[in-house]
């Protein structure tokens, strides 16, 4: 068996097609974007996190395609996602020649990235949980009409800029957000978000490092 990179993931043609009939389905329910540019975004993000840790790029590149493959159970239904995902990806990973060892990684961290049931089990599950949780941005609001917003869209809308910085000196993970706060208070961020940050906290601790939160200059977490 050779190493399946994340290219052959990012070109495999029936992983796409999952992704973005799941962001269809999301589309239809009213969920904020699911499809290319959150995958790709949280790919990137999650490699970074282990990088700038420590960790080898092959972990590094695993955690790009979990992060990759990671929602494509939405194709079937938002409730349990990750579950649904986690052994569609199997089935796909197994048929192209994937080492089981690596398709146990990447299935696990799939299955436990949803803050419902989720938990970090390693070290690619925990850098796709904070790179998942952390793409909070405005450019995911699909809704275009302001007045029909539900929370969802206020929180997601109001975050004018978001940047993970990691810093393997201080053993830290940190979520910089821009909020407009006309349009989303801190206090309606943390009404739909404190699980998602909980989370993020217990995948930090995982990697050995702490999650930080600063909103609008002011440190929160």
């Amino acid at each position: 068996m050779t190493d399946i990179t994340f290219k052959d993931i990012k070109n495999n043609e029936e992983i796409r097609t999952y992704i973005q009939m799941g962001d269809n389905l999301l589309g239809v329910l009213g969920f904020t974007e699911h499809a290319f540019v959150h995958v790709g975004k949280i790919a990137e993000t999650a490699s970074h996190i282990l990088l700038e840790l420590g960790y080898s790029e092959r972990e590094a590149e695993l955690a790009k395609i979990a992060a990759f493959m990671h929602d494509i159970g939405n194709a079937v239904n938002r409730v349990d996602h990750a579950q649904t995902g986690a052994v569609m990806a199997f089935n796909i990973l197994s048929r192209i020649g994937m080492k089981p060892e690596e398709i146990a990684l990447i299935v696990s961290a799939i299955g436990n990235h949803d803050e419902g049931t989720g938990a970090p089990v390693n070290v690619v599950s925990a850098a796709l949980i904070l790179a998942d949780k952390t793409d909070v941005r405005r450019s995911r609001v699909r809704n275009q009409d302001f007045a029909t917003f539900d929370i969802h869209d206020r929180v997601n809308y109001a975050v004018e800029a978001s940047r993970v910085i990691v810093n393997d000196n201080v053993k830290s993970v940190l979520l910089d957000l821009t909020i407009d706060t006309k349009i989303c208070s801190l206090m309606e961020y943390f009404e739909i978000f404190l699980t998602r940050m909980m989370l993020c906290r217990k995948a930090a601790d995982f990697l050995g490092t702490r999650f930080e939160l600063v909103m609008n200059g002011t440190k929160l977490l």
